[in-house]
């Protein structure tokens, strides 16, 4: 039996199937396909709008169709402009002429009128109203979005409103469930806090359009930056908003400024919210940002305007603090205490006070490397609209620790700029100054204790930070520092900030062994040129109250200081009942 012939390609001819044309570039005539494809679908990103397309005809096949309703067009007005018994002569056959001689000069000669440009119609849409063309009036940002009056005004409520992300953030886990089953969110379950808060506001946006968020900015290296939010101790969480770096640039941007404005849902392949428009920056209009100065070009000056922790009569432990150390804005303290000395209730009362006292002032407790039992009673002990407990827990890593505290003071020095007065309370330096050392490079220079020569450049940064300035508004720093622990690191790190402060509060363990409350160390403790917080009299009374204090023990001198303060109501009281004879 003989094997069929092959053709060149070694195919056999019979078997070979034709080849397949590629309907895509194909300009035979064919019937309108009934659904068009997603191939078909125009490349120019601005023809979106549906209701302008003819339903079951391609854009390729509308485009041809136009072309040749364009060219039938033209060729009416031509022949509408040329005489009759010329189109009759050209009709007519002539003999004997050549097919390739050039054609006669009325041919040649002859104007064709310009073809005629249709504009484009408006489309009807399915409320029976004509709209514009798609492409018309598109803004060129995102933020150009509130030309509409109606919108704006609702956009306004709903800054007022439920629909701001702060507010959902400061909600605990069992408020977030019966809001996400009141606004019929699915599959709630098993999902952590940050998680189902991003549901929440996914489906609110679905039901409002617009949406309102509020954080503190850290911007990355890359350029872009997210908002944090203090309520999560700035750690990045999925409804973090997305800041992009055009708007950095525009407003000039830093880390730890607070902005505010309109944000969108993410989209398709997105996992953040975004940033629209920017409303406030520190509660400010953001055009006011390029009439700050930086922080680092302020003028600083020594501690000036007294804080005043005296908080009722009852209260010795503030009393004794207001007048053994006083403390102004812009001090640089710090708190020296060895373990269990009551620093952290010390901190606390700090912190209370100043709240009561100076209630335009904006407190941050930063508490690094602790406990979380001693972080969960700081939150409920601190509480106001001018206060946050930030917090980095012992079982958290050194970089987690770097990160809570450069957010915190780029934060207070943002506020500075904009004149505010921000008292940070650190607990403590000295584990802080531990975290730089474990993620500094290695410099092949090592200090006793094993401390790296270029690890405490940062931490003194952060504690230097503290400063009256001059223009306007204050950086108050107080830190706790860690002695008598048994490591030699510890005493390294206190000796490095020994000198750097301008007021010490030693804490003694002997008075805590007594059960003498509060362990101050009168003698030890002071504040440097406290003539500029005190008045004359007031000065010269301190002064004749420690030369008495001055020949007993620490023990004995708080036993007699705060045995006498409890007999009266007030520190002025107090010194104007002493005899200075």
């Amino acid at each position: 039996m003989n094997a069929p012939a092959l053709d060149a390609n070694g195919q056999d001819p019979i078997e070979t199937p034709p080849p397949v044309v590629n309907d895509r570039y194909d300009r035979s005539e064919r019937e309108p396909y009934p659904q068009e494809r997603p191939a078909d679908r125009e490349p120019i990103r601005f023809l979106r709008d549906r209701a302008e397309r003819e339903s079951g005809v391609p854009v390729r096949e509308r485009l041809r169709d136009r072309s040749e309703r364009e060219s039938a067009q033209v060729a009416r007005d031509r022949d509408a402009a040329t005489p009759a018994r010329t189109r009759g002569d050209q009709d007519q056959p002539v003999a004997g002429r050549d097919r390739d001689a050039s054609p006669p000069a009325r041919d040649r000669e002859r104007e064709y009128p310009p073809a005629v440009r249709t504009e484009r119609e408006p489309v009807a849409s399915a409320g029976n109203e004509t709209t514009t063309a798609p492409y018309a009036g598109l803004p060129e940002d995102d933020e150009d979005i509130f030309g509409d009056a109606a919108i704006h005004d609702r956009y306004e409520d709903i800054k007022r409103g439920e629909i701001h992300l702060t507010e959902l953030q400061k909600m605990t886990m069992p408020q977030l469930i019966r809001t996400a089953k009141n606004e019929g969110v699915i599959e709630y379950t098993g999902l952590k806090k940050q998680d189902l808060i991003f549901k929440i506001l996914k489906e609110r946006v679905k039901q409002n359009g617009l949406m309102f968020g509020e954080g503190t900015l850290e911007v990355l290296p890359d350029g872009f930056g997210f908002l944090r939010s203090p309520d999560y101790n700035y750690l990045p969480c999925p409804d973090d908003i997305y800041v992009s770096p055009s708007q950095i640039r525009r407003f000039g941007l830093k880390t730890g400024a607070i902005v505010a404005g309109q944000i969108r849902p993410p989209k398709e392949n997105e996992r953040y919210f975004a940033l629209l428009r920017v409303e406030a920056i520190n509660y400010e209009d953001p055009d006011k940002l390029s009439e700050k100065v930086g922080f680092d070009d302020l003028t600083p000056l020594h501690p000036m305007g007294r804080i005043q922790l005296e908080n009722g009569s009852d209260e010795i432990n503030m009393r004794v603090v207001d007048l053994v150390t006083p403390i102004g804005k812009g001090q640089r303290g710090l708190i020296v205490a060895p373990p269990r000395t009551g620093k952290t209730v010390l901190l606390q009362k700090i912190a209370n006070s100043v709240l009561k006292n100076h209630p335009d002032a904006y407190v941050m407790v930063l508490l690094i490397d602790e406990r979380p039992e001693e972080v969960t009673d700081m939150e409920r002990s601190v509480k106001g609209p001018t206060a946050e407990v930030i917090s980095s827990t012992f079982d958290e890593p050194a970089s987690r620790h770097i990160q809570v505290a450069e957010m915190v003071i780029e934060k207070a020095k943002r506020m500075v700029e904009y004149g505010r007065d921000v008292v940070i309370l650190l607990d403590s330096i000295t584990r802080l100054a531990r975290a730089y050392n474990t993620e500094a490079p290695h410099s092949g220079k090592i200090l006793t204790g094993g401390i790296d020569a270029s690890a405490l450049q940062k931490p003194k940064r952060f504690f230097g930070a503290a400063r009256k300035i001059e223009e306007a508004g204050s950086l108050t720093i107080l830190a706790t520092a860690l002695v008598d622990t048994g490591s030699r690191m510890d005493d390294v790190i206190f000796e490095e900030f020994k000198g750097t402060g301008n007021m010490e509060l030693h804490l003694d363990r002997r008075l805590v062994d007594k059960r003498v409350w509060p362990a101050i160390d009168v003698n030890r403790s002071g504040t440097r040129r406290e003539e500029l917080l005190m008045d004359a009299e007031e000065l010269r009374r301190v002064w004749i109250l420690r030369r008495v204090l001055n020949d007993m023990n620490p023990v004995e001198a708080m036993e007699l200081l705060t045995g006498r303060m409890r007999k009266s109501k007030s520190n002025a009281e107090f010194l104007m009942s002493m005899n200075l004879s």
